[in-house]
């Protein structure tokens, strides 16, 4: 599914999110606060959109992702990222390999959310962190019920306009409702074995970053 959406993925999800995903990026690399040389994983890293900032501001970031078809429109864009096919319930890289390690938008898509979490936190050093960026519930209810109303509706419609396998984002919409909110996604996170768990809301619940620490 997510080999067909790679040519256009992007833009499609500028569109969608009406230009809100490059902020959600920004807030990503102000929580992780990635210094020169330190190791990042940014998993489920796509084409490698949320990991470029990672390089800019020095740090060794490896984009990992399960599509392979993602990894190859990323590599053309972006050659010089050190581009990994990786499962998240079996990630490829040794114990206590990264200072820091981030997931954006792709926590829903492990078959097993809580292993994928488990593995993140396997692959990070003591001491070192985990932020989370991922849908969340909308913490004003009216508005709530206009955002589901355009998850449900809207965004399919929309997507049918601009992406190139319009029916991932179906899949999409449903995925964002059915996903547990914010405390939730903390306890999780606590019971899979991070620490100092707290969380931020953005555009109003829309998006939640989750921080940790292994």
């Amino acid at each position: 599914m997510f080999d067909d959406v790679a040519r256009r993925y992007d833009i499609t999800n500028d569109i969608l999110s009406l230009g809100q995903d490059r902020r959600w990026r920004r807030d990503v690399i102000a929580a992780v606060q990635p210094a020169p040389g330190e190791r990042v994983l940014d998993l489920a890293a796509g084409t490698g959109t949320s990991s470029q900032p990672f390089a800019d501001r020095g740090a060794i970031v490896v984009p990992c992702d399960f599509s392979i078809g993602m990894l190859r429109v990323g590599k053309l864009a972006r050659p010089h990222l050190a581009f990994t096919a990786g499962d998240g319930t079996r990630l490829p890289f040794a114990d206590g390999t990264f200072d820091a390690v981030t997931i954006s938008f792709g926590l829903r898509n492990i078959v097993d959310a809580d292993q994928g979490l488990r593995e993140l936190l396997r692959v990070t050093r003591p001491g070192g962190r985990l932020v989370v960026c991922e849908f969340s519930h909308p913490t004003w209810a009216p508005f709530r019920e206009v955002y589901i109303e355009y998850l449900m509706k809207a965004l399919p419609s929309i997507a049918r306009a601009v992406s190139s396998s319009p029916d991932a984002y179906v899949y999409l919409a449903e995925s964002i409702r059915a996903w547990p909110d914010q405390e939730n996604l903390a306890q999780r996170l606590t019971a899979s074995g991070w620490g100092e768990v707290r969380w931020r809301n953005l555009s109003g619940g829309i998006v939640a970053l989750h921080h940790a620490t292994a």
